[in-house]
């Protein structure tokens, strides 16, 4: 992927030396960080015994009662070091991400808002509460902001064997869909039928439908793209495919606890969101993104 076409973006802030994002994560035996594996099993806990997931991880790391008392807009508005060569693919993809869904919002009569992508290390305070790196990245609507840990990307590599520059660019574009998905009014239905007590979870539900639409939207971005940057090179669809296939709530959960259980489903399995990022990237429209209205998902 030439990424190195891309606009860099100016709303990249990098907290990842901010003693109030965090240091560390949650540790488990000699130190080492909590996998993306042992947290699909504690999602499971938490789901099978209503309890919520973010609170069991929060008393995990010992911090659940620093998430009421450190606020979460410490993130000084620092940008990162010009020769951090990571740093700056993140600022690349997120500035054409701003690009393409400006375009596509001034063509529908509307504006978009850019969202902050925050850089951080271990853990970080956002307004959706305290978050480890073990979560994966992931975007609070409530502050309008992408969260990512760049060591997530190694673990995509290494664990799931899901790597390439394009991979880590449909990651960051995904999590944008789900800001794109705020500035349309998408969040605040789920929200609200959430609060209206309608089932989350499982093969179909709403948070499904979200993931997959989130994962349509980073095929329509890429679509926009390449047709302005013409940056794929051979083989970068296939590291977007196989990434989408490696986070998979099916293959997560088969490979974490050694079964496949569909009423616990968040995101949607491997094929899904393979389905939906085709989707997405097929043409580059923006309405072929309704998977709340998808009979098959």
């Amino acid at each position: 992927m030439l990424w190195k076409k891309g606009r860099r973006s100016d709303n990249v802030v990098d907290a990842r030396d901010d003693d109030n994002a965090g240091g560390g994560g949650l540790r488990f035996g000699g130190g080492k960080g909590l996998s993306l594996t042992a947290v699909v099993l504690i999602v499971g806990i938490g789901l099978l015994t209503g309890q919520d997931p973010m609170q069991i991880l929060g008393q995990l790391s010992g911090q659940l009662g620093q998430q009421a008392s450190v606020p979460a807009t410490t993130q000084t508005r620092q940008a990162p070091p010009a020769n951090d060569e990571q740093a700056d693919f993140v600022r690349a993809i997120l500035g054409d991400t701003e690009d393409t869904w400006g375009q596509i919002f001034q063509q529908a009569g509307r504006q978009y808002r850019d969202p902050t992508l925050v850089l951080f290390r271990g853990r970080v305070n956002s307004a959706c509460g305290l978050a480890s790196s073990a979560t994966g990245p992931f975007y609070c609507p409530a502050d309008q902001r992408v969260y990512l840990d760049l060591d997530f990307f190694r673990e995509m590599s290494q664990r799931f064997k899901a790597a390439g520059d394009f991979a880590r660019a449909y990651v960051i574009a995904h999590e944008v869909g789900h800001h794109v998905q705020t500035l349309l009014g998408v969040s605040a239905k789920i929200q609200a039928a959430r609060q209206r007590g309608r089932r989350m979870e499982g093969d179909g539900g709403l948070l499904v439908r979200q993931e997959l639409q989130a994962d349509c939207l980073a095929g329509v971005w890429a679509w926009h793209a390449q047709q302005r940057l013409h940056w794929l090179e051979p083989g970068d669809v296939e590291q977007a495919l196989n990434a989408a296939n490696a986070i998979g709530d099916d293959r997560l959960q088969q490979q974490g606890q050694g079964r496949v259980v569909p009423d616990s489903f968040t995101h949607g399995t491997s094929a899904q969101r393979v389905r939906w990022f085709k989707v997405g990237f097929a043409q580059g429209q923006l309405s072929q993104c309704d998977t709340f209205a998808a009979r098959n998902l």
